[in-house]
């Protein structure tokens, strides 16, 4: 769950797309050990699927209603999103960068469901074209947040709606400063948009966005156990400067003796997380 959120124009267009290759490469990979590890995005995910749920939210009976569940990842919301009952006429479709987690996705998920491989900066759908857009934990993926936030306001209709979430600057907080007191110089996570970055591209690509965040933390059992789950749903350190070999040995010790402890030894990592809800005007 790091975020590459550089400006579009701040690095070249093969460089971009080496980025994108390398995470719908790690995410494939990670596809058949995401969904026991990813607590914190099924968390992130059921707060938005709770409010898309509440009364008047969606057409009644949610007929002829259209759905994008966008970074669908393995599916797991794709599907409840398809079988939520009292909808009717419902099309839901998964996107995602990663062939990998879509092949996943498609043999676990439930019949009728369109997948499509897609990039959020540049879908391949119709302006106009969807009532509904949910993507949890996906835009800190992407090199030009703003564009995705554009691209979602193209293809959905008047009076469409948009649910996303995201991870903000100090996520991971204490994970990057174990890094650099034990390898200074050498970035070992990725950057995050701040809140006020955020806002303000909310702002200037959507109509009265309303934005919200928490701090969540969670507790591990020693950092190796975070670095495992963060390995488990593809979200290593995808940076320029990531390291072609495996971290020493010494290097991990180091940064585990730096992490700071709580009771019982136990660890504990924060993440700023926020959700972003936006309905277009008719």
């Amino acid at each position: 769950m790091a975020s590459l959120t550089t400006a579009k124009d701040a690095a070249p267009a093969s460089l971009r797309r080496n980025t994108k290759t390398a995470i719908a490469r790690d995410f494939g990979t990670a596809s058949k050990t995401y969904n026991p590890a990813a607590r914190l995005q099924r968390y992130m995910g059921q707060v938005m699927l709770d409010q898309l749920l509440e009364p008047g939210c969606l057409s009644p009976a949610g007929a002829g209603c259209h759905i994008l569940d966008l970074g669908c990842g393995t599916g797991w919301f794709t599907g409840q999103l398809a079988g939520i009952s009292g909808w009717t006429e419902v099309s839901v479709t998964g996107a995602d960068l990663s062939p990998g987690m879509l092949d996943y996705a498609r043999a676990a998920g439930v019949p009728g469901i369109r997948w499509l491989v897609a990039d959020a900066e540049a879908l391949p759908l119709e302006d106009n074209s969807l009532d509904v857009i949910f993507s949890n934990l996906m835009i800190q993926w992407c090199d030009d947040s703003s564009g995705v936030l554009a691209e979602c306001r193209r293809v959905l209709r008047p009076g469409g709606q948009l649910f996303i979430s995201t991870l903000l600057d100090g996520t991971l907080e204490e994970l990057r400063h174990a890094w650099h007191q034990a390898d200074p110089g050498h970035e070992h996570v990725n950057h995050f948009e701040s809140e006020e970055a955020f806002r303000k591209q909310a702002l200037e690509v959507l109509p009265a966005p309303r934005i919200s965040t928490e701090s969540i933390a969670l507790d591990y059992l020693s950092p190796m156990d975070l670095l495992s789950e963060l390995k488990a749903i593809g979200a290593g350190f995808k940076g320029s400067s990531r390291r072609r070999h495996a971290t020493a040995p010494g290097r991990l010790r180091a940064m585990c003796r730096h992490y700071p402890k709580g009771n019982g030894g136990r660890v504990y990592a924060t993440y700023k997380a926020a959700w972003l809800t936006c309905r277009l005007p008719h």
